[in-house]
């Protein structure tokens, strides 16, 4: 819950953020003269690049949480089988291990999108975020072509 209220606070800095630099962007295309019209139209660009990062970021943390909801209820999130140091990070033998099972699994079963979301969780246990958004993704993108379990 705590990083939910800090990403939704922290996006709502962001967005006041890109209505102040758009309203500048603004104010520097009416003053009309070539340069600040330019700079202006450059200063317009950045909210737009902003804003569509935020939506894409705000779309693939709901679609990774609706997956693993979906999982869960499935009773299919994988186990904490991670050892961890006395500081309570995890151990960096014992994640390359857990991430090894689940490379191979998602192997066996490449076309499951519950094996590349667990793959996800292993790279990230295993501080490879790069690859655990790429796994993600590839989860989010199986999971929408498979059918839907009637309810």
């Amino acid at each position: 819950m705590r990083a939910k209220i800090t990403y939704f606070v922290l996006a709502a800095v962001l967005v006041v953020y890109f209505v102040l630099a758009g309203a500048r962007g603004v104010w520097l295309i009416q003053d009309g003269r070539p340069v600040t019209v330019v700079l202006g139209a450059a200063v317009l660009v950045l909210p737009l690049v902003g804003v569509w990062f935020l939506v894409r970021t705000t779309q693939f943390a709901r679609n990774a949480d609706r997956l693993a909801r979906e999982l869960e209820a499935e009773g299919g999130l994988p186990e904490d089988e991670l050892v961890r140091t006395p500081s309570g990070r995890v151990d960096r033998a014992s994640a390359d291990a857990v991430f090894a099972k689940r490379k191979a699994e998602t192997e066996a079963a490449p076309e499951d999108w519950r094996t590349w979301f667990r793959l996800a969780v292993a790279y990230h246990d295993a501080r490879d975020t790069p690859r655990a958004r790429k796994a993600m993704q590839r989860a989010i993108t199986l999971r929408g072509k498979a059918p839907r379990a009637s309810s």
